[in-house]
């Protein structure tokens, strides 16, 4: 029998069971591995209520089948105005393996994104209902956490009340009983566009106007990380969760009260720039925010400049530098994923360096999604989002001898906070 037997009377108003699940093995880029992840129906099953019958019987003192708190909703089902009313208490089920689960950018911001993205637009204009339960079948308890700890901070600051169970006790309810249904994230978008997961559900659920396009639908989840790091926030006033998660965000541009560069740097990692670039980048960048202090007049906002190595900070003061980063500048790295606790302000940035020829779509679609600017850098050219290169890692891509101009960077910050770049 399956682990996942989806009862209905219209087994055609449920897609290709492809795009609801997969085999849960580690990805492989070999045609064996696609073929070994492609989910048969020891995956999932679509059966009526005949076929449960002749398989569970009708008698409760024969079947072994027993409801469970939690299973999952099918919002196609129900509406919006009527799961408001429900006392469901909702779970997630994620079908990936530890190899991506203990990654920060995966997990936060791309499966995190992604979910909460799935959540807010599937009940839209309604506020998203709370979660209860979150699932990882195929990841022990280390397997889902990455090794800054990133990824159990993250998940406890927005869902404090969160229960997460693991692969061994989704063994005892599969050995108890039979129930759930999950998602998977296959498509163009996805397989040949972007790779990113999350773009499936982010980029469809944009275009049919179930999210915005600036990313304040996953404003109360940076809000609620935010806060858990000590952030105030304008409007809290005496309430400490006056933005909670189930209200609607405003859509407008956020605020900060400097301009904020933060360049995390990668010289202590195998991935990071050529010494004497290194070193001429943080020269010119001084040098630019020296020169536009020595410039403020009367109301302008003063400029700052942070060069740090993550791995050497705590997390909640990364999590309060990340809230007030205008700027957030790196080579190609996990550290960029902190683009998605930046603020959106109307001259916000993301900066990323590349090994000349090289790109991946990681953080410009992450940027991009989120509602801001985007720039890719090679040495002294770079390129935006509406004109990013095919995905390539040349020789050279993963390596200590990374090129990048210091006067071209700062040129790109000094023109996009002026408006020139837009």
């Amino acid at each position: 029998m399956a682990p996942f037997s989806v009862l209905t009377s219209s087994p055609s108003s449920f897609p290709d069971t492809r795009y609801m699940t997969s085999t849960g093995l580690p990805a492989e880029n070999t045609p064996e591995n696609i073929a070994l992840r492609e989910p048969t129906l020891w995956n999932m099953d679509i059966i009526s209520p005949e076929d449960a019958l002749q398989r569970w019987g009708n008698h409760p003192s024969t079947r072994r089948v027993w409801s469970v708190e939690g299973n999952t909703v099918s919002y196609d089902q129900i509406r919006a105005t009527e799961l408001a009313k429900c006392t469901f208490d909702y779970q997630l089920l994620f079908n990936d393996p530890p190899q991506f689960l203990n990654h920060y950018y995966h997990f936060c911001a791309e499966l995190m994104l992604g979910m909460w993205s799935i959540w807010t637009g599937a009940v839209y204009p309604e506020p998203p209902p709370p979660i209860h339960r979150a699932i990882f079948p195929h990841s022990s308890s280390e397997g889902w956490r990455d090794g800054p700890g990133f990824n159990g901070y993250f998940l406890r600051a927005a869902f404090p009340s969160l229960t997460v169970e693991v692969d061994i006790d989704w063994n005892d309810r599969v050995v108890a009983t039979s129930a759930g249904i999950e998602s998977a994230f296959r498509g163009k978008l996805c397989g040949s566009q972007n790779q990113r997961t999350a773009s499936e559900s982010v980029d469809d659920l944009i275009a049919r106007s179930r999210l915005d396009k600036n990313g304040s639908w996953w404003r109360s989840i940076k809000y609620a990380v935010w806060r858990f790091a000590g952030v105030t926030i304008d409007g809290d006033g005496d309430s400490f969760w006056s933005h909670a998660l189930d209200e609607h965000p405003p859509a407008s541009f956020e605020d900060t009260e400097n301009i904020v560069i933060t360049y995390l740097s990668r010289q202590s990692s195998r991935r990071r720039l050529i010494p004497k670039d290194h070193e001429f980048l943080v020269e010119s960048l001084e040098s630019l925010v020296q020169r536009k202090n020595a410039e403020i007049t009367t109301g302008k906002k003063e400029w700052e400049l942070n060069v740090v190595k993550a791995e050497e900070m705590a997390i909640d003061d990364q999590v309060r530098l990340a809230a007030r980063t205008t700027i957030l500048l790196g080579v190609h790295g996990n550290g960029l994923s902190h683009l998605i606790l930046m603020p959106r302000t109307n001259v916000s940035a993301v900066i990323e360096m590349f090994f000349p020829g090289g790109f991946a779509h990681d953080y410009e679609w992450t940027t991009r999604t989120l509602g801001m600017k985007y720039f890719g850098v090679w040495n002294d050219t770079y390129f935006t989002e509406e004109t990013t290169p095919p995905v390539h890692y040349p020789q050279g891509f993963q390596g200590s001898s990374i090129p990048a101009y210091g006067p071209n960077v700062a040129d790109i910050i000094e023109k996009r906070i002026a408006g020139e770049l837009q």
